[in-house]
């Protein structure tokens, strides 16, 4: 039982430490795919965004 403790312990603390950082990965990310989208409809606009700006 003791053992069992001490690992689940030392998981906890574990993911104490690593959660602030896997966010922060997750979280720039998400940014470089907003970046990559927004490239990509510069250089290729859809036919709606063609069609609003000829309406």
């Amino acid at each position: 039982m003791n053992t069992a403790m001490n690992y689940l312990t030392v998981l906890v603390v574990f993911l104490l430490l690593a959660a602030p950082s896997l966010y922060g990965i997750a979280h720039d990310r998400r940014i470089d795919r907003q970046i990559k989208k927004a490239r990509r409809d510069e250089e290729h606009p859809s036919h709606r965004a063609r069609f609003e700006t000829a309406a």
